[in-house]
């Protein structure tokens, strides 16, 4: 069975979707140890953000044999990820940014759960309701932190915070930078179009701190 990643945030625009498709991209790639992943996406998001990237992809790109997307309903979700399980290395689940039924089912069917979160109060606090309802259903998160700045004293103060409640934090992070956002205008994630960049440095790493923590 295939190794189920869930994305989720409770804040909406905490960058959700745009993690969910960079990690599809480094993992289907050959940038990691040389191999190749299948990965299968699925968009629980009403907002559709990853399925029109993907079809953005497509359009630019044409098939990818390594990355596929599938829709499903909330009461069909169980059952579609089991089956995406069947047919990919890799499912990445994209859910709704609300805590809703299809949130904890996303939750429940992963291995690990990736939590993108800004260094802002605002994301702190809104990230407290995923973990615990992560921490409920008994499955591995890893927090990443998401557009990180250049160090100031906010963005310290809330980072040391975060370690004080011993919040899961990754130590791959990844930073304020325009190529993550350019990237995915073209169709792709930011390890394909500018794999020397430090950005795609930053997914390659993230990338590989999943598979370890879900191993």
């Amino acid at each position: 069975m295939a190794l189920v990643v869930t994305v989720a945030q409770q804040k909406g625009g905490a960058g959700k979707t745009s993690l969910a498709a960079h990690l599809a991209c480094a993992w289907a790639g050959r940038q990691l140890n040389g191999s190749a992943k299948k990965v299968v996406l699925i968009d629980l998001d009403p907002q559709e953000s990853l399925t029109a990237w993907f079809r953005l992809r497509e359009e630019k790109l044409g098939p990818d044999e390594n990355i596929e997307l599938r829709h499903a309903s909330s009461w069909r979700a169980t059952s579609e990820i089991q089956r995406a399980g069947r047919d990919a290395d890799i499912v990445i689940v994209d859910s709704p940014p609300h805590m809703e039924t299809a949130t904890r089912i996303a939750v429940r069917a992963a291995d690990i759960i990736v939590v993108p979160c800004q260094l802002s109060p605002m994301d702190v606090w809104a990230s407290r309701p995923t973990l615990e309802m992560i921490e409920k259903e008994k499955r591995a998160a890893l927090v990443v932190l998401n557009r990180v700045p250049p160090r100031g004293k906010l963005a310290d103060e809330l980072f040391h915070q975060l370690k004080r409640d011993r919040v899961p934090l990754a130590r791959s992070v990844l930073g304020n930078r325009v190529a993550y956002a350019a990237s995915l205008m073209e169709g792709k994630g930011v390890a394909e179009a500018e794999p020397h960049s430090v950005a795609a440095a930053e997914v390659r790493l993230l990338a590989n701190e999943v598979l370890r923590k879900a191993a």
